[in-house]
């Protein structure tokens, strides 16, 4: 069952470029900073009602974050939606002949879980589910879009490689 959109991640470049705007500009009290040097990125949560914002970026261009940013450049990374239960998660995807990348969830050292869903499963969209730490019967489920769809159109990219959506409803 899912519960609440949990964050919005968003890779950047420079973490105080991107601060300036949703911190500064837009007023959204930063609350926490994340870093996994196992995974080589680092990121900054800005609480949005009871979601956030994820502003993430590469601390090394060789880690999987800092390919992508090279790859598909800045821009809305994915989207974390809360669920009951990751176990029971990944069994309703896999019985619905949605391809995992992972078939048991991994385990990062402070005792999160999650797995991937292949992008193929899901129109191109890199999906993860991940248990929330602070409450082992919650999960979340996030999505990582190669292209987003908001209202209907596309989320395209212009030829400087920044993101926009050509029609909002």
């Amino acid at each position: 069952m899912i519960k609440r959109i949990n964050h919005i991640a968003i890779v950047v470049e420079d973490l105080d470029s991107a601060l300036a705007f949703w911190r500064d500009a837009m007023g959204l009290p930063l609350a926490k900073t994340e870093e996994n040097p196992g995974e080589m990125w680092i990121s900054r949560f800005l609480p949005v009602g009871e979601s956030e914002i994820e502003l993430l970026s590469p601390t090394d261009p060789e880690s999987g974050i800092g390919k992508y940013l090279a790859k598909k450049g800045q821009g809305m990374h994915h989207v974390c939606i809360e669920v009951e239960n990751i176990d029971a998660t990944m069994q309703r995807l896999t019985a619905h002949g949605v391809q995992m990348i992972n078939e048991t969830p991994r385990v990062r050292e402070e005792g999160t879980r999650y797995a991937f869903v292949h992008p193929k499963s899901a129109g191109g969209v890199l999906s993860n589910c991940t248990s929330c730490q602070s409450n082992a019967a919650n999960s979340v489920f996030e999505v990582r879009p190669h292209r987003v769809r908001i209202c209907g159109e596309l989320n395209r990219r212009r030829k400087n490689g920044t993101n926009y959506a050509t029609r909002l409803l």
